[in-house]
This record gives structure tokens, C-alpha cells and sequence, in this order.
């Protein structure tokens, strides 16, 4: 049953808020808004995700390729804020179809990533008068600083049964994490997870001082995950390697292997040094409005139309 006007109002207008602050974040700090196809013939080959196809070709889960390749042609400061599509994915925090904010500059690593991170939510809050601390489900995290970074490795070693190395072993990363560590990040002030296991790597740099391990970040506030960056990486042969493997997982599943996003590999050669962020819009409003779950802060859910 879709909801009455009275008790969308509130929420959608707040929403409108939140995205009209992020934009003059970003265009205070000149980055340049951009607009890149959300329906493209490759998309990034990955084992745990299945793109959803429209006429021979992918929604996109993420405008990551694009945006990438307008860095190799000479942008420095980009964002965007898009709709993305998840094949599969409904729950209190999941939509398939999600808005998402991603925004990438160059010769910058996932350091900075955290700073601009924690600089845009504090920026968004003061703009929506939202004052600290950020009181979510009956939670009270403050937003003022210091934010905390915790690496995986002390996470596993503080929240979780296993050790982190027979987590990775056993297959059972992804469910240690969610029901074990997840819950118990950023519940007074927010948090970044950061350092993640070198197999874990996805399109992340790893560490030059240790190669077991990846510039990858991920952000919690009340234990919800917000965003996911990294120190990009820029060699195109580790890329393809990294795609092939997805695809390798993916064929050992008995699932079709995604085509080689080729063209993002050939500008890849050419892109500088750079970091980049995906932050989840319906996430963020979802703080920022007290919601328990997502569906309260979108105008329709897939089951509404």
C-alpha cells in the first residue's frame, strides 16, 4: 500500500535536501557534475553480482567504467549522482534499483577519500540542520570529529569467532562481516573499514608496503554500510587479470561469463593517479530521517508499481 502524502512529504522533502547539499558540496570544492549511460554493452565482471540486461546490453551497478574513462581523458574532479541496478537484491537496505553518488579525483588516494567522506555528511547535516549528535534508531552518533578507521584485520580480531585468515579460507568473509562485524561499526560516531584483504582487492590499489593488503575503504554509521572507495587502480594487465578471474568463478558456478569491458581497459593505460567513492543516496537519507528501512525513504518501491 503506498503511503499517504502526509507521510511522504516530510521524508521526500528532506531527501530533496540532502541531494540539492551534495551538489553544492561537490561544486563548492570544483568538481564537475557529469552524466554518463546507465545502459552500456559491458559492465564490470564481478562473481557476486548479476547485471541486469536490457536488449543485449547492462544496467549499470555502478557508473564506475565511464567515469574512469572521462579521468583518462583529462577530467581531474568529477561526481555523479544516478540511478544503479542489482539484479536480485530486496530488503530493509536494498533496492534494485538504487541511487547511488559516486565521485573520483585525481592523484588522490583512499586517505583523502575519508576526508572528503567525513567533510561531505558533516557539510550535508549543517545544511539540513541536522544537528550533532545524529540520533538513528536509538543510536546517537556524533558526526564531529574524529571519525575512526579500523582495519579489517582488528575488526576480525575484536568482533569476530574466526581469525580473519580462516574466514578468507572457508568462503565465509562476506557472512562474518555481515552478521558479526557490521552491527557493531559506527554506532557512536562513524567509522571507515579500511585495509582489506589483498584478494579482496576489486579495482583497488594495493598497499606498496604491503601487498597482502588493498587501499579499499568502507564507511559505517549505526552499523549500516554506507559507502565503498578506493586507491584505483591504473594498470590495465592487473585489471584484466582480476576480470578474467571474476569470470573464471563465475563459469565454475555454471553462470555465463560477462563480456570485458575492453574499452575501459585501453583508456585505463592512459588514466592518472586517482581515488574514487560510491555512496549510497537512499542509505544516507535513511540516517538522516530516522527511517528503519529503505523503502520509507524512496517515492515508489518495486512493489508499488
Amino acid at each position: 500500500m503506498m503511503m499517504r502524502k502526509n507521510d511522504m512529504l516530510p521524508v521526500l522533502k528532506k531527501r530533496s535536501l540532502v541531494v540539492q547539499a551534495i551538489r553544492d558540496f561537490f561544486c563548492s570544492k570544483d568538481f564537475i557534475e557529469v552524466d554518463t549511460p546507465i545502459r552500456c554493452p559491458s559492465v564490470i565482471p564481478e562473481a557476486e553480482i548479476d547485471p541486469v540486461g536490457s536488449d543485449r546490453h547492462f544496467l549499470q551497478a555502478s557508473p564506475e567504467l565511464c567515469m574512469k574513462r572521462l579521468l583518462s581523458k583529462g577530467f581531474d574532479h568529477i561526481f555523479q549522482i544516478c540511478k544503479t541496478f542489482r539484479k536480485g537484491e530486496r530488503g530493509p537496505l536494498h533496492l534494485p534499483e538504487l541511487t547511488l553518488l559516486e565521485w573520483y579525483s585525481t592523484h588522490s588516494t583512499y586517505l583523502d577519500l575519508m576526508d572528503q567522506c567525513q567533510a561531505l555528511i558533516q557539510f550535508i547535516a549543517k545544511q539540513i540542520q541536522q544537528t550533532s549528535p545524529l540520533c538513528y534508531q536509538g543510536a546517537t552518533i556524533r558526526l564531529d570529529e574524529p571519525w575512526d578507521r579500523l582495519s579489517v584485520e582488528k575488526a576480525f580480531s575484536l568482533y569476530a569467532d574466526i581469525p580473519l585468515e580462516t574466514a578468507l579460507k572457508t568462503g565465509r568473509f562476506d557472512e562474518i562481516i555481515s552478521f558479526q562485524i557490521e552491527p557493531r561499526l559506527g554506532r557512536t560516531r562513524p567509522l571507515f573499514l579500511m585495509d582489506y584483504p589483498a584478494s579482496l582487492a576489486s579495482l583497488s590499489q594495493l598497499k606498496p608496503d604491503n601487498p597482502d593488503l588493498s587501499q579499499r575503504v568502507e564507511l559505517y554509521i549505526a552499523g549500516i554500510e554506507l559507502a565503498n572507495g578506493f586507491t584505483e587502480l591504473t594498470d590495465p594487465k592487473v585489471q584484466r587479470m582480476r576480470f578474467e578471474k571474476e569470470n573464471r568463478i563465475r563459469r565454475d558456478r555454471g553462470e555465463s561469463p560477462l563480456p570485458l569491458p575492453e574499452k575501459f581497459l585501453t583508456d585505463l593505460d592512459t588514466m592518472p593517479p586517482a581515488a574514487g567513492m560510491a555512496l549510497g543516496v537512499d542509505r544516507l537519507v535513511m540516517l538522516f530521517t530516522d527511517a528503519a528501512t529503505i523503502d520509507e525513504v524512496v517515492a515508489f518501491t518495486p512493489e508499488m508499481l
